[in-house]
């Protein structure tokens, strides 16, 4: 069974900075799919944060743009998200799926908070 466990989520200050981590089981040929950070606030439905693709080319949210930097290290297995700048409304859990997202691979997903 595949599994991707998130990790470096916490409580951070506004304009503070995050860098999340994800981690691949082996039964994923990882080098071959495009990855991607989702998150969801309270209320909210998942959303696309940011993606990777297996050549490296990303993409992003209009609401991170600029401020969050997605990458990936195919002979380590993991996808990682760096957050700088962040804002109150980053506030939710993270996850990190494939693009498109398989149903069955979600993880705990991690929690990023942003409060004075």
């Amino acid at each position: 069974q595949v599994q991707l466990v998130e990790s470096g989520g916490g409580l951070v200050q506004p304009g503070g900075s995050l860098r999340l981590s994800c981690a691949a089981s082996e039964n994923i040929v990882f080098s071959s799919v495009s990855m991607a950070w989702y998150r969801q606030a309270p209320g909210n439905e998942r959303e696309l944060v940011a993606n990777i693709n297996k050549w490296a080319s990303t993409s992003y949210s209009d609401s991170v743009k600029g401020r969050f930097t997605i990458s990936r290290d195919n002979s380590k297995r993991t996808v990682s998200l760096q957050m700088n700048s962040l804002k109150p409304e980053d506030t939710a859990v993270y996850y990190c799926n494939t693009d498109p997202w398989v149903e069955n691979w979600w993880g705990q997903g991690t929690q990023v908070t942003v409060s004075a």
